[in-house]
């Protein structure tokens, strides 16, 4: 994988955001494989919504965002309806992460209403006067739906990126989206405790978190320890006795 821009294309070009788009797109074109099945990727040429890429094999699509310097806890994204409208359709986004120059990631189907931030309609004044964007609230995203082709600029194998995205890849078959929303919360929960083999009971020690998260359920735990099952079915978590967890 070359690890480097073609700026022969931006000749042409006076603005660095279009500079950025052009090389980025570029980049990924040459270089990235679709995360799925590990064949080409294509570039959209009917300005689909939230979808520059897809996967003629395996039909998937991928938005590229990328940025210089560290992702923070938040990603500008584009218009929020259009962002949700995609979320709660049948073809849901992916998407690629670039910190240019340094990482890319790409996140699969992770993707709640609770992790679209709605922003502040434009001022009156402004060019697209009362547009509403959207954030995508980085931070939501559990560890194991980021995964890097690229980490501290150095390429990851293909073969490990094929597998980590297959281990997640059964949230794609969870339609509802209060049921996906506690999975990635319980995802999250498991991540900060930052640790391979943990209890239920370091999980519920989250329980007021949650409640706060779900005020319309009087039933955390059982919540809990029925989310555990499913990741353990999954294959995601191994139950190995005596209260005990472990990631796979």
């Amino acid at each position: 994988m070359k690890l480097t821009f073609d700026e022969n294309l931006i000749a042409n070009y006076n603005s660095a955001s279009q500079k950025i788009r052009v090389l980025s797109e570029d980049w990924v074109l040459r270089e990235i494989y679709c995360p799925n099945c590990g064949e080409s990727i294509f570039e959209h040429q009917n300005n689909k919504p939230v979808a520059d890429f897809y996967c003629r094999k395996c039909t998937e699509d991928f938005e590229l965002k990328s940025k210089q310097g560290k992702f923070g806890k938040k990603v500008s994204a584009g218009a929020y309806s259009k962002m949700i409208e995609r979320i709660n359709s049948a073809e849901k986004p992916n998407f690629f992460f670039m910190n240019y120059l340094l990482e890319l990631l790409s996140v699969n189907d992770f993707f709640v209403s609770e992790i679209i931030e709605k922003r502040k309609p434009l001022a009156e004044n402004a060019r697209r006067a009362d547009w509403i964007g959207s954030n995508i609230l980085f931070f939501k995203i559990p560890k194991a739906g980021q995964i890097f082709y690229i980490e501290k600029g150095k390429e990851l194998a293909k073969k490990d990126v094929l597998e980590k995205w297959q281990k997640t890849v059964f949230l794609k078959k969870v339609k509802k989206a209060d049921a996906k929303g506690w999975i990635l919360d319980i995802m999250n929960c498991i991540d900060s405790l930052n640790k391979k083999e943990f209890t239920l009971q370091d999980i519920y020690a989250f329980e007021h978190d949650l409640s706060v998260i779900h005020p319309e359920n009087k039933n955390i735990k059982p919540k809990i320890r029925q989310q555990l099952q499913f990741l353990r079915d999954k294959g995601y978590l191994e139950f190995i006795g005596d209260g005990k967890y472990r990631l796979t």
